[in-house]
């Protein structure tokens, strides 16, 4: 079974680089991408590796802001949906979406209801929190985003990735996951206050536990 494994940065998952190259039975079942940050690249990177080399399942591992103050930092979180946080427009301090102005379907092909929504059984079996993400294109401080996200889109997380795996997955139904750890919560800018090496070790942990399951079965 070909599993793709992909990240923003090496930094996120440098540890389980090392696991594959200790590994030969996983490694050559795998193969690693890192698509670089943000939106544009990561949906880019994605779908050039999926038309030269298409994978069975495509596992996205990396690090988040949380949303909610239940998930700390070093929280692990599998996500349902996806939202794109700036797709739209932003009027006498009101956000409405590229859905809400009737410019995209809310359920025309990938989307459902305005999300991008992956099977909700795949992420039963992780064991782990389930929640929702959004996905944007700079990094938030504005607490009257922080609450839009909060509030209108039902985030519990933020990432500039996330929604680029859920839209190119689904547009070309091929199954995913979407794995994260909670760095820090979303407006905190002084990285002395994030568990940046926490975050980081948990989501290696857990990802290595996947990939030794994932080719088990």
């Amino acid at each position: 079974m070909y599993l793709l494994l992909c990240a923003a940065t090496q930094f996120e998952i440098e540890a389980t680089i090392n696991f594959l190259n200790k590994h030969p039975e996983y490694k050559n079942k795998t193969d690693v991408l890192i698509t670089g940050v943000g939106l544009t690249t990561a949906t880019y990177q994605l779908t050039k590796k999926i038309l030269t080399q298409r994978p069975r399942f495509i596992l996205q591992a990396g690090i988040c802001g949380s949303l909610d103050n239940y998930l700390s930092p070093g929280h692990l979180v599998v996500v349902e949906k996806e939202s794109i946080g700036d797709l739209g427009v932003i009027e006498k301090e009101a956000f409405s979406s590229l859905f809400n102005l009737g410019l995209i379907p809310w359920n025309e092909d990938p989307w459902t209801n305005g999300r991008l929504c992956n099977n909700i059984s795949v992420l039963q079996k992780t064991g782990l929190s389930i929640v929702d993400g959004v996905t944007i294109n700079e990094i938030t401080t504005n607490p009257q985003r922080i609450l839009l996200y909060k509030e209108h889109l039902k985030a519990n997380i933020e990432t500039m990735e996330g929604a680029a795996l859920h839209y190119v997955c689904l547009s070309e139904k091929i199954p995913f996951l979407q794995l994260r750890a909670v760095s820090n919560h979303v407006g905190e800018r002084d990285k002395n206050k994030w568990a940046l090496r926490e975050a980081v070790a948990n989501l290696n942990i857990e990802l290595q536990k996947m990939l030794v399951k994932h080719f088990a079965v």
